[in-house]
């Protein structure tokens, strides 16, 4: 199937520090092959992206402690490797447009709740911004190289 003429999904991503300046990565339930990922999800019709961003963070976190401490200033877009276009996204988008936020974690590990709401995520650990790239799937890997230049400073 043919990308070309399908849009990209608007979306937030979340890169969450804790007190020690490491991030957040889930792993995935629905993908084992995803392996992990930072917190992402759509943007609703009517929503901001910052009203998404802590909503995908209640979601798939399970928990509002967080405050946002950075935004990238361009929105960044990934397309879907060709055997997923017409299978993911429900078959409506060739990959993402993604607008990225630093937040920081207010909370203790204990806070977190996986189960709070609809499971994306079967564990979460945290880890150092150099570890990201080698945990998620290749066609992500740009779009965290990019996220990560522009909330180094933040750890």
């Amino acid at each position: 199937m043919s990308s070309s003429n399908l849009p990209y999904r608007p979306c937030v991503g979340i890169m969450l520090f804790n007190q020690d300046g490491n991030v957040f990565v889930g792993k995935r339930i629905d993908q084992t092959v995803e392996g992990w990922q930072m917190p992402q999800g759509g943007i609703d019709k009517g929503e901001t992206p910052e009203q998404a961003a802590r909503r995908e963070l209640l979601e798939e976190v399970g928990t509002d402690k967080a405050e946002i401490i950075a935004e990238m200033e361009d929105w960044v877009t990934y397309d879907l490797p060709e055997h997923l276009v017409g299978v993911a996204f429900k078959g409506k988008y060739k990959g993402q447009r993604q607008k990225w936020f630093a937040l920081r974690f207010t909370g203790q590990d204990g806070d977190i709740d996986l189960t709070s709401h609809e499971p994306e995520f079967s564990a979460f650990q945290w880890v150092s911004l150099e570890a990201l790239p080698d945990l998620i799937v290749p066609f992500k890997r740009d779009t965290y190289k990019a996220v990560i230049a522009a909330f180094r400073n933040l750890g």
